[in-house]
């Protein structure tokens, strides 16, 4: 697994002895990062040197090779990313405070009773009076965490913070970081149904496919406010979006590309339904799995067997979670390659690109933060219900659009990113989505089949 640890070293002054730490690191095969000089004393420098590592043996290795050199001493190592962990990413604070007892009256009994009585009376004013309207909540049972696969609801929890950190980072919205104990699709459906009132939105994450599939479409059809699984949704907008762009690069279109999805799981059958909807040319869909190949043609999806459909597409994406399955062999020249699995894609870019793919890239930058903050601001902003593909093919025209020359995605850390994404979402819900109340709670006839696992974000 790739962690960063800092050594917290202690350097001779004697003349050389930096550039042999330098160069006995290197010699080790890592990535170095940040490099930070403590203090300067008369005998030693005292410096922080940030390496990446791909395993444990390979920090082992790393450190002795440090130890070897005359001079040295290793005074600590620190791994940097449960340090930054370290007491949770999240803090829940006031907006105001009572500095008086005047505004304590106000706040609290008895001026807090008509509130109460208000929003009584008319259930909309808690968007306005309460957190109610401007808080998600990002919803987890750790069925199935990226990598990790079925690790429980208290060790998703990491996860679902730095999912909650962006809303507040990017977008300014609050949102609360919530891990279910229900494995099962009815238990969660209700638990989330019942403590609904108290959000503006709900975000769904990490739950194994098919269960993601019922239990998105259960709230959705129950509750008044925007539900959406990022899993599947916000991975379709961002690998929309990437898709665009590679095919702006080969001076194609949507409507000028057969796209062909390998893995029909959750977020491919996310993306292939979303190519659709954007206008693609033909759209292939790809599974072994029965279940899943008969689910999606109900959806209205042609399914081949995978040479059959890459042979016929223009563009590849693939969310299969299997390293290695798309072989240099199978690319057709001019081809246009999207591997999204992580850690490692289903076929390496600089492979796909020596069997003659036009463009090919790996998940890495794929990455569902560009999405999500923005669309939940939007959504929420609109007083919309619920996500329509409207919506989501808005957010992706402006997260195409904003990448650089030369990239097929922009940076995801750019707050003004995720502002245009609300704006444009904003207006595609006003356009397209009557705010209303809540809808009669409905049961899918039936549980979408068990379907390939995607392994990407």
């Amino acid at each position: 697994m790739q962690t960063d640890k800092t050594f917290r070293l202690r350097i001779s002054q004697a003349h050389g002895t930096f550039s042999k730490v330098i160069s006995a690191i290197t010699s080790t095969g890592v990535l170095f990062g940040n490099i930070t000089t403590r203090h300067i004393g008369r005998k030693y420098m005292y410096r922080d040197i940030t390496v990446e590592f791909q395993s444990e043996e390979q920090f082992r290795t790393t450190l002795a090779a440090i130890e070897s050199v005359p001079g040295v001493i290793v005074d600590g190592v620190v791994d940097e990313v449960l340090n930054r962990h370290e007491g949770g990413k999240m803090i829940y604070r006031g907006r105001t405070e009572a500095q008086s007892l005047a505004e304590l009256r106000e706040i609290y009994t008895p001026g807090v009773a008509k509130v109460c009585m208000a929003i009584q009376a008319d259930p909309s004013l808690a968007r306005r009076y309460t957190m109610a309207g401007n808080t998600v909540a990002v919803v987890s049972n750790g069925t199935r965490v990226l990598g990790l696969g079925n690790i429980g609801p208290q060790a998703s929890l990491p996860v679902m913070e730095s999912k909650a950190l962006f809303y507040s980072q990017f977008v300014g919205l609050n949102a609360v970081a919530l891990v279910l104990d229900a494995p099962g699709v009815d238990a969660f459906v209700d638990t989330v149904a019942r403590i609904a009132p108290s959000f503006a939105g709900i975000h769904l994450e990490d739950i194994r496919s098919p269960d993601c599939l019922e239990i998105e479409q259960r709230l959705i059809d129950h509750l008044d406010i925007p539900v959406m699984h990022d899993d599947q949704h916000g991975t379709a907008v961002v690998a929309i979006a990437a898709m665009g762009n590679m095919l702006r690069a080969g001076g194609k279109t949507f409507a000028e590309a057969v796209v062909a999805q390998v893995g029909l799981g959750a977020a491919g059958l996310a993306i292939a339904l979303l190519a659709k909807a954007a206008g693609a040319k033909g759209v292939i869909g790809v599974d072994p799995n029965p279940g899943a190949a008969r689910y999606a043609a109900t959806k209205g999806l042609d399914v081949l067997e995978l040479n059959r459909a890459v042979g016929q597409a223009d563009l590849v994406c693939l969310t299969t979670g299997q390293p290695g399955l798309f072989k240099p062999e199978m690319v057709r020249p001019g081809q246009m390659i999207l591997a999204l699995s992580n850690p490692r894609p289903e076929i390496e870019p600089p492979d796909a690109l020596r069997a003659g793919a036009a463009f090919a890239a790996d998940g890495r930058n794929v990455n569902n933060i560009l999405c999500y903050p923005g669309m939940f601001r939007g959504a929420i902003a609109a007083g919309a219900r619920s996500i329509s593909v409207g919506m989501k093919l808005a957010a992706a025209k402006v997260i195409a659009d904003a990448a650089m020359d030369g990239e097929i995605l922009p940076d995801p850390l750019d707050r003004r990113l995720h502002e245009s994404v609300a704006t444009a979402v904003e207006a595609a819900a006003k356009a397209g989505v009557q705010p209303g109340g809540p809808r009669p709670s409905t049961t899918p006839s039936g549980a979408a089949p068990e379907t390939t696992v995607d392994q990407h974000r």
